[in-house]
Formats: structure tokens, C-alpha cells, sequence
């Protein structure tokens, strides 16, 4: 996880999805048009601790979301998703 230059807002947070799988179990090899989005990821920015702000997730945190959750955008040319926490489904 690299260091971002960004600061997200209010209680939205900043997640690098997890790589699509490659392989099934038994070792086949997924197509990238089959490949499903992921729905884990990695915690790499969060927003500046103030008092209106109940944040629960750090850098670091290891989250599933939900499908569909988040805005995709490409930073350095990595993707990542800005996201609320409430789209946040647990904690790895």
C-alpha cells in the first residue's frame, strides 16, 4: 500500500479493492471478462479525526463492501474506491 495525497471527507474512506482471483480451487484459469469485481480490500486513507467524526476503520484494515459500493477513481494509475463508511459490510 502506498502513501496517497488525498484526504477524504466527512465519513468517507479511501479502500485499494483486492486483486481479482486468478485461479478456481481446482486451478483453472478465470478469463478476465469472468472475473468478478472484488468485494474486499485494503483501508489507505481515512479522514482527519475531529468531533463530529465516529470513524472505525484504519489504515491497514483489511474490509469487505458491498458489490456495488464506492466510487472508482485511478490515482498514479492504481484504482481505488472512495466510499462511506456505512457501505463497510466487517472488518478482516
Amino acid at each position: 500500500m502506498d502513501k496517497l495525497n488525498i484526504k477524504p471527507l466527512g465519513d468517507r474512506v479511501v479502500v485499494e479493492p483486492a486483486p481479482a482471483e486468478e485461479k478456481t480451487a481446482s486451478g483453472i484459469i478465470i478469463p478476465d471478462t469472468a472475473k468478478e469485481k472484488p468485494s474486499q480490500g485494503f483501508v489507505v486513507a481515512v479522514p482527519e479525526k475531529d468531533k463530529d467524526n465516529n470513524i472505525k476503520v484504519k489504515p491497514g484494515d483489511r474490509v469487505l463492501y458491498g458489490k456495488y459500493a464506492g466510487t472508482e477513481i485511478t490515482i498514479n494509475e492504481k484504482d481505488y474506491l472512495i466510499m462511506s463508511q456505512s457501505d463497510i459490510l466487517a472488518i478482516i
